[in-house]
């Protein structure tokens, strides 16, 4: 896996992180699945159940970037660091930078912190299928000045200020003057497309939201349309007034954070198969750890620790009556043969500090083949990750000023 990393003294930034726009009444964009016929990834000649497998193996390589030896290396408190991963995301929405407009598909992933696009002139690129942004041609296009050695970047690039606009399902565009970005020139990282990079959720200091954090009132939402929907619909991405969650259903946990800002963590105290509820800790005495795991769209999957995952596999085991069978791809452990239109599965509910969300067969199963259903959770040696499968068809709020996450139970494809 090659990364990017991008450091600067905070100081550099305090001119450029001055949005003061307003937004009355928020605003939503669209988000794409990279396995949607819209996404500019899809690729026609691949079934679904080959699509299924391609993103649980992206799922399974994407939490490499969640290594402890990564998230244990405190970055000091006068720097803001980020970590480029652009092959690992699921989603995309359109975005242009510049003045005029350039038009872009950036990845979005809650589990980064930067805005980050190929730039020309572009000594090494990736292979990007669509014309790459120019900065020499934008009116607004500004480098960030810094002549200590420790604001130099780590990667062949520039970190820089630039008008960026998102593209809003009302119609009407909503501009960001002065938005810190990562332009790279000399790019090796292992995807290609259509897609310029990355558009950054997490909660670093030049993340997209926290420098818009003023102007949408720290809030953004989303809303997931099941994988391979019927529905022509897509997902919602929503910022501000539009992304608050409440009213019947809605259950709320604290965000926590950890070594590094840029994810958000949260704290699971427990699932549950139907009756049979298995601590997160070694045993329901034991107090759980806060922030014990990472809420992500960037990660199909749901990864928790071994013996977690052990004693939760174990318990859908014994709950389950149908046929059980392997993966045709190898991939996930626990599958059964679907012997009527759906799977059906006991109760499963994932206990967070402060509220129960239930997941049904759509959150924790998926079809990897014509008649085959694998469970979508796996195990992992590195942080537990709630994964993007687990939170479709629930609308997704986070509060960053009151630090909080909300889930409600939403049909994604009505919204």
């Amino acid at each position: 896996m090659t990364t990017f990393i991008f450091t600067l003294f905070t100081l550099c930034l305090h001119c450029a992180i001055s949005l003061t726009q307003s937004l009355n009444n928020g605003f939503s964009v669209e988000l794409i699945h990279r396995d949607s016929f819209k996404s500019p990834f899809y690729n026609p000649s691949k079934t679904p159940f080959q699509r299924v497998a391609s993103a649980v193996h992206r799922s399974i390589n994407s939490a490499n970037r969640f290594n402890k030896a990564y998230v244990g290396n405190v970055v000091p408190i006068n720097t803001a660091e980020s970590t480029i991963v652009p092959d690992k995301g699921e989603y995309l929405m359109s975005y242009s930078v510049g003045t005029p407009p350039f038009k872009l598909y950036g990845i979005v992933d809650t589990g980064s912190d930067i805005v980050w696009l190929q730039c020309l002139p572009c000594e090494t690129c990736y292979k990007q299928t669509t014309p790459i942004f120019d900065p020499s041609k934008s009116k607004t296009y500004r480098t960030i000045p810094c002549s200590s050695s420790k604001c130099e970047s780590r990667s062949q690039g520039d970190l820089s200020v630039e008008t960026l606009t998102l593209e809003s399902t009302s119609g009407s565009p909503i501009s960001f003057p002065k938005t810190v970005i990562g332009c790279g020139h000399s790019n090796t990282v292992s995807f290609q497309g259509r897609s310029s990079g990355i558009v950054g959720l997490g909660g670093g200091a030049i993340s997209l939201i926290t420098q818009i954090g003023s102007s949408i009132d720290g809030k953004f939402s989303y809303c997931l349309v099941p994988m391979f929907s019927a529905s022509n619909t897509s997902s919602k991405l929503n910022f501000g007034d539009a992304a608050i969650v409440s009213g019947k259903g809605t259950v709320s946990t604290p965000i926590f954070h950890g070594d590094v800002d840029v994810f958000y963590y949260l704290t699971l105290e427990a699932i549950s198969v139907g009756d049979k509820r298995i601590e997160f800790g070694s045993s329901s005495s034991e107090s759980v750890q806060e922030g014990n795991i990472i809420i992500d769209s960037g990660t199909t999957l749901t990864l928790l620790p071994d013996n977690v995952y052990s004693n939760l596999e174990s318990a859908l085991v014994d709950a389950m009556k149908e046929e059980r069978v392997e993966d045709p791809s190898k991939q996930l452990s626990l599958c059964y043969k679907i012997s009527s239109k759906q799977l059906e599965i006991p109760t499963i509910t994932a206990h967070f500090k402060g509220g129960d969300v239930t997941l049904n067969a759509l959150n924790s199963f998926v079809q990897v083949a014509n008649s085959v259903g694998c469970f979508a959770f796996s195990p992992s040696e590195t942080d537990a990750i709630f994964g993007n499968l687990a939170q479709q068809n629930l609308l997704v709020g986070y509060d960053l000023r009151n630090k909080v996450v909300s889930f409600k139970p939403t049909d994604c494809t009505k919204l």
